[in-house]
């Protein structure tokens, strides 16, 4: 008897419940040193010992002993800029562990597969068609009208790309990636038609979409994503152990109790909301959606209860740390921080695919 309390007792093998909290904790811990050097980079002086000053007045004294210069760089620049990074890193890493689960593929991303490309498609149109075609949408929508756009581009890919690649209930990688080349072909090609059709102005404002960026960051921009973003985070404790279960299988998931092609349409929605909205207002952003994801796996194990609160957690800390990089490594200058993305998310996913980690992304 006492034996078998003793066994009951133990963590069941395989069983990294305690990683994933850990993994939680640490993935929180590094958002908030990703914020404080995301509100201390750039090429103006405002650093920690400013930012410490800020905050000890507005939430102590009421009284700021910083300059009106510093201010202004603070409230206006930087914290929206820090806000609208943390929304779009946890929208992007958010939908590619969504993703992955979804596909049961660790190949799946918004990027690689076509989905942010229909999302850009969208908001091109959105730029070029907004204030001809599409006023009286444009009128009716107000800040929303950008985002609920790349939204929509970005359910149509996604579920063009569903029905495509996945028969029988199985996803394929060949199918997968081809399916996501062709689809992504197809709208970059109406994309490049929308180019040439654009004046000017719209030029200007389409080649933001094409490193993606976080310059000119307002708080009207954060809030407008905001509803897609938080959306989909509160959708996250009821998606989990579907997700879970799919991992074995269509027939097993519904065998287990779990409403199947209920939770493949709320999971298509919450990638195409969370990656659309994202793309809406920082452009094409790469390797996010699918090296974080793929690394926590690798840490903490499949379940969906720890993988899809540390995407986001993680997504939100990589970006905000990858465009303090942007501002600061050619300052005054300020580089597209897709650039950089790409250049720590390059390396690392062919490091996966060389490695232990990469057994199973192409088989």
């Amino acid at each position: 008897m006492s034996i078998a309390i003793d066994i009951a007792q133990q963590p069941a093998r395989g069983d990294r419940s305690q990683q994933g909290a850990l993994a939680l904790a640490l993935l929180s811990a590094l958002l908030v040193a990703a914020c404080l050097i995301s509100l201390t980079s750039g090429p103006t002086g405002v650093g920690l010992r400013d930012l410490v000053s800020y905050l000890a007045g507005s939430l102590l004294s009421g009284h700021q002993t910083l300059s009106k210069q510093d201010l202004i760089v603070l409230e206006a620049v930087r914290l929206p800029r820090t806000l609208l990074g943390l929304l779009v890193g946890a929208g992007l890493g958010l939908s590619g562990a969504m993703m992955q689960g979804l596909f049961r593929n660790p190949l799946a991303d918004p990027g690689i597969v076509g989905v942010t490309s229909g999302a850009s498609l969208a908001a091109v149109a959105a730029i070029v068609l907004g204030p001809t075609l599409l006023l009286p949408l444009q009128t009716a929508l107000g800040a929303q009208f950008l985002p609920l756009m790349a939204f929509a581009g970005a359910l149509i890919n996604t579920g063009l790309l569903y029905r495509i690649a996945t028969r029988g209930g199985q996803t394929s990688t060949v199918a997968l990636v081809l399916s996501g080349i062709s689809i992504g072909a197809l709208t970059m090609a109406a994309t490049g038609l929308l180019i040439f059709l654009a004046d000017d102005r719209a030029l200007r404002d389409i080649t933001f979409w094409s490193l993606g960026s976080l310059g000119g960051a307002t708080y009207g921009k954060a809030l407008s994503i905001a509803p897609f973003i938080l959306a989909a985070l509160a959708l996250l404790p009821f998606l989990a152990r579907g997700l879970d279960a799919l991992v074995l299988g269509d027939a097993a998931a519904f065998h287990m109790g779990i409403p199947v092609e209920r939770l493949k349409r709320i999971s298509v929605l919450v990638v195409a909301g969370a990656c659309g909205a994202s793309v809406a207002v920082a452009g094409s952003i790469a390797f996010v959606g699918i090296i974080v994801p793929h690394l926590l796996r690798l840490a903490i194990g499949p379940s969906h209860r720890f993988l899809l609160p540390g995407a986001a957690l993680g997504g939100a800390s990589l970006l905000l740390l990858a465009d303090s990089i942007a501002r600061t490594v050619a300052a005054p200058a300020e580089l597209p921080i897709g650039i950089i993305t790409a250049l720590i998310g390059a390396p690392v996913f062919l490091l996966l695919l060389l490695g232990r980690g990469g057994r199973g992304l192409i088989d």
